[in-house]
Protein backbone atom coordinates (compact mmCIF):
# COMPACT_ATOMS: atom_id res chain seq x y z
CA UNK A 1 0.00 0.00 0.00
CA UNK A 2 1.50 3.45 -1.02
CA UNK A 3 1.70 6.27 2.04
CA UNK A 4 -0.79 8.06 -0.14
CA UNK A 5 -3.10 5.36 0.08
CA UNK A 6 -6.41 5.77 2.04
CA UNK A 7 -6.65 3.18 5.19
CA UNK A 8 -9.51 1.31 3.61
CA UNK A 9 -7.99 0.63 0.03
CA UNK A 10 -5.04 -1.32 1.46
CA UNK A 11 -4.20 -4.73 0.17
CA UNK A 12 -5.45 -7.98 1.83
CA UNK A 13 -2.11 -9.12 2.17
CA UNK A 14 -0.87 -5.86 4.33
CA UNK A 15 -3.60 -6.30 5.92
CA UNK A 16 -2.70 -9.99 6.45
CA UNK A 17 0.75 -9.22 7.41
CA UNK A 18 -0.48 -6.49 10.26
CA UNK A 19 -2.89 -9.35 11.41
CA UNK A 20 0.28 -11.35 11.50
CA UNK A 21 2.11 -9.59 13.72
CA UNK A 22 -0.34 -7.74 15.92
CA UNK A 23 0.00 -4.64 14.65
CA UNK A 24 -3.92 -4.35 14.39
CA UNK A 25 -6.76 -6.58 15.46
CA UNK A 26 -9.32 -8.35 13.46
CA UNK A 27 -11.98 -6.64 15.45
CA UNK A 28 -10.78 -3.24 14.58
CA UNK A 29 -10.46 -3.97 10.55
CA UNK A 30 -13.76 -5.36 10.78
CA UNK A 31 -15.36 -2.20 12.84
CA UNK A 32 -14.02 0.06 10.81
CA UNK A 33 -15.52 -1.32 7.44
CA UNK A 34 -18.62 -2.11 8.94
CA UNK A 35 -18.65 1.99 9.68
CA UNK A 36 -17.78 2.80 6.11
CA UNK A 37 -20.10 0.83 4.80
CA UNK A 38 -22.49 2.47 7.35
CA UNK A 39 -21.40 5.49 5.92
CA UNK A 40 -21.08 5.52 2.59
CA UNK A 41 -23.31 2.64 1.20
CA UNK A 42 -25.95 4.78 1.01
CA UNK A 43 -24.53 5.96 -2.08
CA UNK A 44 -22.76 3.13 -3.93
CA UNK A 45 -25.28 0.76 -2.76
CA UNK A 46 -22.98 -2.69 -3.10
CA UNK A 47 -24.62 -4.55 0.17
CA UNK A 48 -27.98 -5.82 0.08
CA UNK A 49 -27.41 -7.44 3.61
CA UNK A 50 -24.54 -7.07 6.43
CA UNK A 51 -23.65 -8.97 8.91
CA UNK A 52 -22.58 -6.91 11.59
CA UNK A 53 -22.80 -9.36 14.70
CA UNK A 54 -21.55 -12.45 13.40
CA UNK A 55 -18.47 -10.81 11.59
CA UNK A 56 -17.39 -8.82 14.84
CA UNK A 57 -17.99 -12.92 16.58
CA UNK A 58 -15.64 -14.10 13.60
CA UNK A 59 -13.50 -11.55 14.03
CA UNK A 60 -13.47 -11.84 17.85
CA UNK A 61 -12.27 -15.62 17.28
CA UNK A 62 -9.77 -14.83 14.70
CA UNK A 63 -7.79 -12.47 17.25
CA UNK A 64 -7.70 -15.03 19.46
CA UNK A 65 -6.55 -17.87 17.90
CA UNK A 66 -4.01 -15.35 15.61
CA UNK A 67 -2.88 -13.99 19.47
CA UNK A 68 -2.44 -17.88 20.48
CA UNK A 69 -0.21 -19.00 17.83
CA UNK A 70 -3.34 -20.63 15.60
CA UNK A 71 -2.74 -18.76 12.56
CA UNK A 72 -4.36 -19.93 9.48
CA UNK A 73 -3.36 -17.58 6.29
CA UNK A 74 -4.17 -14.90 4.89
CA UNK A 75 -7.46 -15.18 5.10
CA UNK A 76 -7.40 -15.39 8.85
CA UNK A 77 -9.16 -11.73 10.32
CA UNK A 78 -9.78 -10.62 6.96
CA UNK A 79 -13.13 -9.31 6.37
CA UNK A 80 -14.51 -9.70 3.02
CA UNK A 81 -18.53 -10.12 1.55
CA UNK A 82 -19.89 -12.54 -1.12
CA UNK A 83 -22.45 -12.14 -3.71
CA UNK A 84 -25.97 -12.44 -2.60
CA UNK A 85 -26.33 -15.36 -4.68
CA UNK A 86 -24.21 -17.92 -2.31
CA UNK A 87 -26.15 -19.04 0.69
CA UNK A 88 -25.10 -18.05 4.33
CA UNK A 89 -26.79 -19.85 7.26
CA UNK A 90 -29.60 -18.14 8.90
CA UNK A 91 -29.53 -14.91 5.89
CA UNK A 92 -31.80 -14.23 3.77
CA UNK A 93 -30.30 -14.77 0.27
CA UNK A 94 -32.47 -13.25 -2.51
CA UNK A 95 -29.89 -13.39 -5.58
CA UNK A 96 -31.20 -9.58 -6.64
CA UNK A 97 -34.98 -10.80 -7.31
CA UNK A 98 -38.25 -10.04 -5.28
CA UNK A 99 -38.54 -13.90 -6.23
CA UNK A 100 -36.74 -15.12 -2.98
CA UNK A 101 -37.37 -12.08 -1.18
CA UNK A 102 -38.04 -12.91 3.01
CA UNK A 103 -36.20 -16.97 2.38
CA UNK A 104 -33.46 -17.99 5.42
CA UNK A 105 -30.95 -19.89 4.44
CA UNK A 106 -30.64 -23.17 5.94
CA UNK A 107 -26.86 -23.82 5.33
CA UNK A 108 -23.54 -22.00 3.90
CA UNK A 109 -22.51 -22.72 0.36
CA UNK A 110 -19.31 -24.35 0.38
CA UNK A 111 -17.39 -21.13 -0.94
CA UNK A 112 -18.76 -19.73 2.47
CA UNK A 113 -17.65 -22.67 4.36
CA UNK A 114 -14.20 -22.81 2.66
CA UNK A 115 -13.82 -18.93 3.32
CA UNK A 116 -14.48 -19.71 7.31
CA UNK A 117 -12.30 -22.24 7.60
CA UNK A 118 -9.53 -19.95 6.32
CA UNK A 119 -10.46 -17.95 9.21
CA UNK A 120 -12.15 -14.98 6.57
CA UNK A 121 -14.53 -12.80 8.54
CA UNK A 122 -17.90 -12.15 6.11
CA UNK A 123 -19.16 -9.13 6.70
CA UNK A 124 -22.77 -9.14 4.51
CA UNK A 125 -23.95 -10.23 0.89
CA UNK A 126 -23.38 -8.17 -1.75
CA UNK A 127 -26.24 -6.35 -4.82
CA UNK A 128 -26.26 -8.02 -8.20
CA UNK A 129 -28.75 -8.31 -11.51
CA UNK A 130 -31.71 -10.13 -10.87
CA UNK A 131 -30.88 -14.22 -11.31
CA UNK A 132 -27.61 -13.08 -12.34
CA UNK A 133 -28.53 -12.10 -15.62
CA UNK A 134 -27.99 -8.64 -17.05
CA UNK A 135 -31.05 -6.68 -15.61
CA UNK A 136 -31.95 -5.16 -12.34
CA UNK A 137 -35.11 -6.17 -10.83
CA UNK A 138 -36.64 -2.48 -10.07
CA UNK A 139 -37.30 -3.44 -6.48
CA UNK A 140 -33.39 -3.57 -6.33
CA UNK A 141 -31.08 -0.53 -6.85
CA UNK A 142 -28.44 -0.27 -9.24
CA UNK A 143 -25.33 -0.11 -7.41
CA UNK A 144 -23.04 2.98 -8.54
CA UNK A 145 -19.54 2.49 -9.92
CA UNK A 146 -16.90 4.37 -7.81
CA UNK A 147 -14.56 6.13 -10.94
CA UNK A 148 -18.21 7.63 -12.02
CA UNK A 149 -21.94 6.95 -10.77
CA UNK A 150 -23.37 7.31 -13.90
CA UNK A 151 -21.94 4.63 -15.56
CA UNK A 152 -22.34 0.97 -15.41
CA UNK A 153 -21.08 -1.21 -11.99
CA UNK A 154 -20.51 -4.54 -14.67
CA UNK A 155 -22.73 -7.26 -14.39
CA UNK A 156 -24.17 -9.20 -12.39
CA UNK A 157 -21.56 -8.92 -9.35
CA UNK A 158 -21.85 -5.59 -9.59
CA UNK A 159 -21.99 -5.27 -5.96
CA UNK A 160 -18.91 -7.15 -5.27
CA UNK A 161 -17.08 -5.20 -8.24
CA UNK A 162 -18.03 -1.83 -6.46
CA UNK A 163 -17.60 -3.22 -2.83
CA UNK A 164 -13.85 -3.42 -3.63
CA UNK A 165 -13.38 -0.75 -5.57
CA UNK A 166 -14.83 1.86 -3.49
CA UNK A 167 -12.64 -0.20 -0.47
CA UNK A 168 -16.11 -1.50 1.46
CA UNK A 169 -14.04 -5.31 1.41
CA UNK A 170 -10.58 -6.59 1.93
CA UNK A 171 -11.75 -8.79 -1.22
CA UNK A 172 -15.04 -10.59 -2.72
CA UNK A 173 -16.89 -13.18 -4.30
CA UNK A 174 -18.75 -13.30 -7.51
CA UNK A 175 -20.08 -15.66 -10.20
CA UNK A 176 -19.44 -15.71 -14.17
CA UNK A 177 -21.39 -17.51 -16.50
CA UNK A 178 -20.77 -14.93 -19.60
CA UNK A 179 -18.11 -12.27 -18.10
CA UNK A 180 -20.07 -11.63 -14.73
CA UNK A 181 -16.81 -11.15 -12.75
CA UNK A 182 -15.01 -10.03 -15.36
CA UNK A 183 -17.23 -7.01 -16.35
CA UNK A 184 -17.50 -5.54 -12.65
CA UNK A 185 -13.54 -6.13 -12.50
CA UNK A 186 -12.99 -4.09 -15.72
CA UNK A 187 -15.26 -1.33 -15.41
CA UNK A 188 -14.49 -1.11 -11.73
CA UNK A 189 -10.46 -0.86 -12.18
CA UNK A 190 -10.08 -4.52 -10.12
CA UNK A 191 -8.90 -7.58 -10.78
CA UNK A 192 -11.54 -11.04 -11.14
CA UNK A 193 -10.88 -14.42 -11.55
CA UNK A 194 -12.62 -16.76 -13.21
CA UNK A 195 -11.47 -20.27 -12.45
CA UNK A 196 -11.34 -23.05 -14.16
CA UNK A 197 -15.10 -25.08 -14.60
CA UNK A 198 -15.56 -27.32 -12.00
CA UNK A 199 -12.63 -26.53 -9.96
CA UNK A 200 -15.07 -23.68 -7.16
CA UNK A 201 -18.03 -25.79 -5.96
CA UNK A 202 -21.09 -24.24 -6.39
CA UNK A 203 -23.16 -25.97 -3.89
CA UNK A 204 -25.14 -23.50 -2.11
CA UNK A 205 -24.92 -21.43 -4.89
CA UNK A 206 -28.62 -20.58 -6.74
CA UNK A 207 -27.57 -21.42 -10.59
CA UNK A 208 -28.31 -19.60 -13.61
CA UNK A 209 -26.67 -21.82 -16.06
CA UNK A 210 -25.63 -25.76 -14.92
CA UNK A 211 -23.18 -25.83 -17.16
CA UNK A 212 -21.50 -22.27 -17.62
CA UNK A 213 -21.75 -20.78 -13.59
CA UNK A 214 -18.13 -20.63 -12.35
CA UNK A 215 -17.12 -18.73 -8.62
CA UNK A 216 -14.29 -16.89 -8.71
CA UNK A 217 -12.62 -13.81 -6.40
CA UNK A 218 -12.45 -10.00 -6.63
CA UNK A 219 -9.93 -8.08 -5.21
CA UNK A 220 -7.95 -4.68 -5.49
CA UNK A 221 -4.65 -6.51 -6.37
CA UNK A 222 -3.35 -9.61 -8.70
CA UNK A 223 -1.98 -12.11 -5.22
CA UNK A 224 -5.28 -11.25 -3.13
CA UNK A 225 -7.61 -12.51 -5.89
CA UNK A 226 -5.17 -14.90 -5.72
CA UNK A 227 -5.31 -15.74 -2.26
CA UNK A 228 -8.59 -16.12 -2.19
CA UNK A 229 -8.87 -18.28 -5.32
CA UNK A 230 -6.81 -20.49 -3.17
CA UNK A 231 -8.79 -20.63 -0.60
CA UNK A 232 -12.16 -21.69 -2.32
CA UNK A 233 -10.80 -24.00 -5.50
CA UNK A 234 -11.35 -28.09 -4.66
CA UNK A 235 -13.14 -30.80 -5.16
CA UNK A 236 -16.94 -31.08 -3.49
CA UNK A 237 -18.15 -34.37 -4.46
CA UNK A 238 -21.45 -32.35 -3.34
CA UNK A 239 -21.37 -30.32 -6.57
CA UNK A 240 -21.85 -32.97 -9.71
CA UNK A 241 -19.98 -30.52 -11.56
CA UNK A 242 -16.92 -30.21 -9.61
CA UNK A 243 -13.66 -31.51 -11.01
CA UNK A 244 -11.62 -33.91 -9.42
CA UNK A 245 -8.40 -33.07 -10.53
CA UNK A 246 -6.54 -32.05 -7.19
CA UNK A 247 -6.75 -28.61 -6.04
CA UNK A 248 -4.77 -26.00 -7.96
CA UNK A 249 -1.86 -24.17 -6.72
CA UNK A 250 -2.53 -21.08 -7.76
CA UNK A 251 0.57 -19.11 -5.88
CA UNK A 252 3.20 -21.56 -6.93
CA UNK A 253 4.90 -19.21 -9.49
CA UNK A 254 3.55 -16.58 -8.91
CA UNK A 255 6.55 -14.26 -8.56
CA UNK A 256 8.42 -15.80 -10.98
CA UNK A 257 8.06 -13.48 -13.75
CA UNK A 258 7.61 -13.95 -17.16
CA UNK A 259 10.70 -14.29 -18.62
CA UNK A 260 10.18 -16.84 -21.69
CA UNK A 261 6.72 -17.28 -21.21
CA UNK A 262 4.61 -17.64 -24.31
CA UNK A 263 1.80 -14.95 -24.86
CA UNK A 264 -0.56 -16.15 -27.53
CA UNK A 265 -1.93 -13.26 -29.48
CA UNK A 266 -4.68 -13.25 -32.02
CA UNK A 267 -4.30 -9.35 -33.51
CA UNK A 268 -7.61 -10.00 -35.90
CA UNK A 269 -9.78 -11.55 -32.51
CA UNK A 270 -8.54 -8.13 -30.28
CA UNK A 271 -9.90 -5.96 -33.16
CA UNK A 272 -12.86 -7.80 -34.60
CA UNK A 273 -15.35 -5.55 -36.09
CA UNK A 274 -17.24 -3.02 -33.92
CA UNK A 275 -13.91 -3.46 -30.99
CA UNK A 276 -13.17 0.16 -29.68
CA UNK A 277 -9.77 0.67 -31.06
CA UNK A 278 -8.23 1.80 -27.54
CA UNK A 279 -9.80 -1.66 -25.80
CA UNK A 280 -7.49 -3.20 -28.72
CA UNK A 281 -4.51 -0.60 -28.11
CA UNK A 282 -4.77 -1.28 -24.66
CA UNK A 283 -3.90 -5.31 -25.15
CA UNK A 284 -0.67 -4.24 -27.44
CA UNK A 285 0.40 -1.79 -25.09
CA UNK A 286 0.58 -4.15 -22.07
CA UNK A 287 2.11 -6.85 -24.45
CA UNK A 288 4.76 -4.56 -24.88
CA UNK A 289 5.06 -4.61 -20.84
CA UNK A 290 5.57 -8.35 -20.79
CA UNK A 291 7.76 -8.10 -23.61
CA UNK A 292 9.88 -6.03 -22.57
CA UNK A 293 9.58 -8.03 -19.20
CA UNK A 294 11.23 -11.25 -20.85
CA UNK A 295 7.18 -13.14 -22.33
CA UNK A 296 7.76 -13.96 -26.27
CA UNK A 297 4.62 -13.32 -28.21
CA UNK A 298 3.47 -15.83 -30.54
CA UNK A 299 0.37 -15.56 -32.94
CA UNK A 300 -2.28 -18.18 -32.33
CA UNK A 301 -5.74 -18.47 -34.12
CA UNK A 302 -8.88 -17.84 -32.51
CA UNK A 303 -10.62 -17.80 -35.37
CA UNK A 304 -14.49 -18.31 -34.60
CA UNK A 305 -14.82 -17.44 -30.92
CA UNK A 306 -15.80 -13.57 -31.77
CA UNK A 307 -18.90 -15.04 -33.54
CA UNK A 308 -20.04 -17.49 -30.25
CA UNK A 309 -21.95 -14.67 -28.30
CA UNK A 310 -25.08 -15.08 -30.51
CA UNK A 311 -26.15 -18.32 -28.76
CA UNK A 312 -24.96 -17.40 -25.05
CA UNK A 313 -28.36 -16.32 -24.36
CA UNK A 314 -30.53 -18.86 -25.86
CA UNK A 315 -28.12 -21.37 -24.26
CA UNK A 316 -28.26 -19.82 -20.38
CA UNK A 317 -32.03 -18.80 -20.97
CA UNK A 318 -32.93 -22.79 -21.66
CA UNK A 319 -31.48 -24.15 -18.76
CA UNK A 320 -32.55 -20.85 -16.67
CA UNK A 321 -36.40 -22.27 -17.53
CA UNK A 322 -35.50 -25.48 -16.40
CA UNK A 323 -33.36 -23.86 -12.98
CA UNK A 324 -37.22 -21.69 -12.06
CA UNK A 325 -39.65 -24.15 -12.76
CA UNK A 326 -40.40 -23.79 -9.24
CA UNK A 327 -41.68 -20.12 -9.78
CA UNK A 328 -41.84 -19.45 -13.48
CA UNK A 329 -44.66 -18.87 -14.83
CA UNK A 330 -46.82 -19.51 -11.58
CA UNK A 331 -45.24 -16.53 -10.52
CA UNK A 332 -43.96 -14.95 -13.57
CA UNK A 333 -45.73 -11.26 -12.63
CA UNK A 334 -42.85 -10.92 -9.43
CA UNK A 335 -40.11 -11.22 -11.69
CA UNK A 336 -38.75 -7.82 -12.67
CA UNK A 337 -39.31 -7.30 -16.83
CA UNK A 338 -36.10 -8.19 -17.87
CA UNK A 339 -35.65 -11.50 -16.40
CA UNK A 340 -39.42 -12.43 -17.05
CA UNK A 341 -38.68 -11.54 -21.17
CA UNK A 342 -35.20 -13.90 -20.78
CA UNK A 343 -37.62 -16.59 -19.28
CA UNK A 344 -40.16 -15.63 -21.95
CA UNK A 345 -37.00 -16.22 -24.41
CA UNK A 346 -36.12 -19.68 -22.97
CA UNK A 347 -39.99 -21.29 -23.43
CA UNK A 348 -39.42 -21.04 -27.07
CA UNK A 349 -36.04 -23.18 -27.49
CA UNK A 350 -36.38 -27.03 -28.07
CA UNK A 351 -34.70 -29.27 -26.65
CA UNK A 352 -33.21 -30.62 -29.93
CA UNK A 353 -32.28 -26.95 -30.62
CA UNK A 354 -30.70 -27.04 -27.31
CA UNK A 355 -28.67 -30.01 -28.20
CA UNK A 356 -27.22 -28.65 -31.16
CA UNK A 357 -26.16 -25.12 -29.49
CA UNK A 358 -23.85 -27.34 -27.91
CA UNK A 359 -21.57 -27.84 -30.42
CA UNK A 360 -20.40 -24.21 -29.84
CA UNK A 361 -19.15 -25.51 -26.77
CA UNK A 362 -17.13 -28.17 -28.11
CA UNK A 363 -16.45 -25.90 -31.29
CA UNK A 364 -14.82 -23.43 -28.29
CA UNK A 365 -13.01 -26.21 -26.19
CA UNK A 366 -11.20 -27.30 -29.83
CA UNK A 367 -10.39 -23.72 -30.63
CA UNK A 368 -8.97 -23.17 -26.96
CA UNK A 369 -7.31 -26.35 -27.07
CA UNK A 370 -5.55 -25.78 -30.56
CA UNK A 371 -4.49 -22.27 -29.20
CA UNK A 372 -2.91 -23.29 -26.35
CA UNK A 373 -1.02 -26.10 -28.24
CA UNK A 374 2.46 -23.70 -28.17
CA UNK A 375 2.21 -21.32 -25.88
CA UNK A 376 1.36 -20.75 -21.43
CA UNK A 377 -1.50 -17.81 -22.09
CA UNK A 378 -3.34 -15.82 -24.38
CA UNK A 379 -4.10 -12.00 -23.80
CA UNK A 380 -7.24 -10.13 -25.54
CA UNK A 381 -9.55 -7.58 -23.88
CA UNK A 382 -11.86 -7.97 -21.02
CA UNK A 383 -15.01 -6.82 -23.39
CA UNK A 384 -15.06 -5.46 -26.48
CA UNK A 385 -16.28 -1.51 -25.77
CA UNK A 386 -15.07 1.04 -22.35
CA UNK A 387 -18.16 0.83 -19.87
CA UNK A 388 -21.11 2.76 -21.07
CA UNK A 389 -23.32 4.96 -18.93
CA UNK A 390 -26.44 3.79 -17.26
CA UNK A 391 -28.70 6.01 -19.48
CA UNK A 392 -27.14 3.71 -22.73
CA UNK A 393 -28.22 0.49 -20.94
CA UNK A 394 -31.71 1.96 -19.87
CA UNK A 395 -33.16 1.84 -16.21
CA UNK A 396 -32.60 -1.80 -15.18
CA UNK A 397 -29.19 -1.36 -16.71
CA UNK A 398 -30.03 -3.84 -18.92
CA UNK A 399 -28.00 -4.54 -22.45
CA UNK A 400 -30.18 -5.34 -25.79
CA UNK A 401 -30.13 -8.99 -27.24
CA UNK A 402 -27.88 -7.44 -29.81
CA UNK A 403 -25.63 -5.52 -27.52
CA UNK A 404 -25.20 -8.07 -25.16
CA UNK A 405 -24.39 -10.78 -27.83
CA UNK A 406 -21.92 -8.85 -28.85
CA UNK A 407 -20.68 -7.31 -25.30
CA UNK A 408 -20.00 -11.00 -24.37
CA UNK A 409 -17.58 -12.31 -27.59
CA UNK A 410 -14.35 -11.98 -24.66
CA UNK A 411 -15.99 -13.73 -21.91
CA UNK A 412 -18.42 -16.06 -22.88
CA UNK A 413 -16.14 -18.08 -25.25
CA UNK A 414 -14.29 -19.18 -22.11
CA UNK A 415 -17.55 -20.00 -19.92
CA UNK A 416 -17.95 -22.54 -23.26
CA UNK A 417 -14.18 -23.65 -22.65
CA UNK A 418 -14.26 -23.22 -19.11
CA UNK A 419 -11.12 -22.21 -19.42
CA UNK A 420 -8.91 -20.00 -16.21
CA UNK A 421 -9.21 -16.35 -17.06
CA UNK A 422 -7.77 -13.31 -15.38
CA UNK A 423 -8.84 -9.87 -15.64
CA UNK A 424 -6.91 -6.86 -14.39
CA UNK A 425 -6.65 -3.04 -14.94
CA UNK A 426 -4.66 -1.94 -18.21
CA UNK A 427 -5.71 1.80 -18.85
CA UNK A 428 -8.17 4.14 -18.75
CA UNK A 429 -10.66 5.31 -22.08
CA UNK A 430 -9.26 8.66 -22.49
CA UNK A 431 -12.37 10.48 -23.00
CA UNK A 432 -14.81 9.11 -19.77
CA UNK A 433 -11.50 8.24 -18.06
CA UNK A 434 -13.46 4.92 -17.21
CA UNK A 435 -10.84 2.23 -16.44
CA UNK A 436 -9.87 -0.58 -19.44
CA UNK A 437 -9.41 -4.18 -18.45
CA UNK A 438 -6.45 -6.87 -19.91
CA UNK A 439 -7.69 -10.55 -20.04
CA UNK A 440 -5.55 -13.31 -20.17
CA UNK A 441 -6.58 -16.85 -20.41
CA UNK A 442 -5.08 -20.15 -19.44
CA UNK A 443 -5.28 -24.24 -19.82
CA UNK A 444 -7.58 -25.88 -18.28
CA UNK A 445 -6.78 -26.15 -14.31
CA UNK A 446 -3.51 -24.13 -15.00
CA UNK A 447 -4.65 -20.80 -12.67
CA UNK A 448 -1.14 -20.60 -11.82
CA UNK A 449 0.13 -19.36 -15.24
CA UNK A 450 -2.17 -16.37 -15.39
CA UNK A 451 -1.87 -15.07 -12.22
CA UNK A 452 2.10 -15.46 -12.60
CA UNK A 453 1.68 -13.38 -15.83
CA UNK A 454 -0.56 -10.65 -14.10
CA UNK A 455 1.51 -10.18 -11.33
CA UNK A 456 4.28 -9.98 -13.57
CA UNK A 457 2.66 -7.05 -15.60
CA UNK A 458 0.84 -5.54 -12.43
CA UNK A 459 3.90 -4.99 -10.68
CA UNK A 460 5.72 -3.22 -13.74
CA UNK A 461 2.60 -0.89 -13.88
CA UNK A 462 0.96 1.16 -11.86
CA UNK A 463 -2.84 1.13 -13.33
CA UNK A 464 -3.88 -1.02 -9.82
CA UNK A 465 -2.73 1.63 -7.61
CA UNK A 466 -4.95 4.15 -9.22
CA UNK A 467 -7.91 5.37 -7.00
CA UNK A 468 -11.59 6.41 -7.90
CA UNK A 469 -12.15 10.07 -7.62
CA UNK A 470 -13.99 11.55 -4.62
CA UNK A 471 -13.33 8.32 -2.73
CA UNK A 472 -13.58 9.83 1.09
CA UNK A 473 -13.19 8.41 4.43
Amino acid sequence: MSENCPWFLETMVDASERLRTGKVTSIKLTKDLLARIEKVDHYYKAYIHTCGREALEQAKAADQEISTGKYKGVLHGIPIAVKDILHIAGKPTAVGSAILKGSVSESDAAVVEKLKTAGAVILGKLNMTEFAMSGYHPDMPVPKNPWNGYYWPGSSSSGSGVATAAGMAYGTIGTDTGGSIRFPASSNGVVGIKPTFGSVSRYGCFPLSYTLDHIGTIARCVEDAAVMLQAIIGYDSRDIYSVDEGASDCLVSMKNGVKGMRIGLDKAFIAAEGVHPEVSQSVLDALDVLTYAGAKIVSVDMAGLSDMGGLWGQIVAFEAVQIHKEYYPSRAEEYGPVFKKFLESGLEIKPADYETMQSVVQQARAIMANALKNVDIIACPASPLPTKTIKELGPQAMMSPEDASFFVMYAAPFNYSGSPAITLPCGFESSTRMPLGLQLVGSLHDEAAIIQAAYAYEQLTSWHLQTPPGLTD
